[in-house]
């Protein structure tokens, strides 16, 4: 059974219950990410999610690493383009340590002077990894032209040069103004009590005050276009896109539908067509990315240069196809039960489950049950996924990025 409260200071808490389980997945989830950045600050919410480790008034950050090893427990963060989340998964008995730890992270953290400029060198670190790791650095990339001229397109670490002049100041005011109240969800799921679970998280996090930030988001737009990121290297990395539909769009089953089919599995029309008919590529996929308001569609593919031409025919000549020709039944039934499967599966696991929670409340403002996401998948038809398709591969409203030793011209 799934339970909500919103506490006074605007605080959502929301748990399920799952009484067979002896685990318990909590998580805190911030409406807080590179989308809601700029220029100057560009970075922030990855580095504050750095920065909640380092130390509170009354653990240091070895006493957070080890408050949750000492009980067999696993804590992690992440930071992404709309949300940030900072999760516990702890044995049912510990949920009082666990939920205590994740408030003093967000009530007590320091911001020490000393440990900021220790973070600046280990996020270095991190930008440095990505930019040697070229089929990381291609979706950046292929995001800053994809989504140009909007935050959507900023990378989630920043830049070395504006980490270097990110002051304390700056990072306490985003942090001060953005983790707290109306943007900020408690979810839990696993073995409790859904008033024990907000007994706790009053008492620990009830004295987070102070007001969210009210602002104006603007909805993003794709700009189609060409560039070449030139880099020696062995291979060219490619990426391919279009606008997708949003995460709440009527049309979302269908893209992860035409996902499945295109890209989405080893025995994806793309990945038979390039790399097992052809050999042309060793890793061929495509993903589908949906943000609040709007939704990214991208295909990935490393090649050798002097293939670039005929692989990306290869992959135009596939998204026309899937405007022009319906699924067979075969093609389709075998995507709904792939996805299908993929989900249940997953809903076996404390951790989805939590972050389930999470992601409807945000996205839809209520719990999206299993069957209901179940019937809409089987309610999508061919016909439905073909006309999505002539929606979204329009030739003018095609993205390609290349990172490698080839020149625009390839890309034509």
């Amino acid at each position: 059974m799934v339970s909500k409260t919103i506490l006074d200071n605007g605080i959502r808490v929301i748990s399920e219950e799952i009484d067979h389980v002896r685990s318990v997945s909590i998580g805190a989830w911030v409406e807080g990410g590179s989308r809601h950045e700029n220029g100057l600050n560009n970075g922030a919410a990855h580095f504050i999610e750095h920065m909640l480790f380092k130390g509170t008034d009354r653990r240091s950050a070895f006493d957070i690493a080890s408050a949750i090893d000492s009980v067999g427990g696993v804590m992690n963060a992440a930071t992404g383009k709309e949300l940030t989340s900072f999760y516990i998964k702890i044995p049912d008995y510990h949920l009082e340590l666990a939920v205590d730890l994740l408030a003093d992270l967000f009530t007590g953290s320091r911001f020490d002077e000393k440990d900021i400029g220790r973070e600046k060198s280990v996020i270095f670190q991190e930008i440095r990894m990505v930019e040697d790791t070229p089929d990381d650095k291609i979706h950046d990339f292929f995001e800053s032209l994809f989504w140009r001229g909007h935050p959507l397109g900023l990378p989630i670490l920043g830049t070395k040069e504006r980490i270097e002049a990110f002051r304390r100041d700056e990072l306490l005011h985003f942090f001060q103004t953005r983790y707290r109240g109306r943007h900020l969800v408690l979810t839990a799921a696993g073995n409790l009590k859904h008033n024990r679970f907000v007994d706790l998280v009053r008492r620990s996090f009830g004295s987070l005050r102070g007001s969210s930030v009210c602002e104006r988001i603007e909805v993003p737009v794709a700009r189609p276009g060409k560039d070449v990121l030139w880099k020696e290297l062995e291979q060219v990395h490619l990426l391919i896109g279009s606008p997708a539909p949003s995460a709440v769009s009527p049309e979302r089953h269908a893209a992860f539908l035409l996902n499945s089919v295109l890209g989405g599995s080893m025995s994806s029309r793309l990945f038979q067509e390039i790399r097992e008919k052809r050999g042309l590529a060793y890793e061929v996929y495509s993903y589908l990315t949906p943000y609040m308001d709007a939704g990214l569609f991208g295909i990935y593919l490393g090649t050798g240069r002097d293939r670039v031409r005929e692989v990306l025919g290869l992959v135009r000549e596939c998204l026309e196809r899937s405007c022009s020709e319906l699924l067979t039944e075969e093609e389709l039934r075998s995507a709904k039960e792939l996805i299908k499967g993929n989900f249940l599966l997953g809903m076996e696991s404390t951790d989805n489950r939590m972050t389930a929670l999470a992601r409807n409340e945000l996205c839809f403002g209520r719990q999206v049950t299993p069957e209901e996401i179940i019937e809409q998948i089987e309610a999508v038809g061919s016909e439905q996924i073909r006309m999505l398709a002539g929606k979204m591969f329009r030739p003018e409203a095609l993205t390609v990025a290349a990172l490698g030793p080839v020149s625009e011209e390839a890309l034509a």
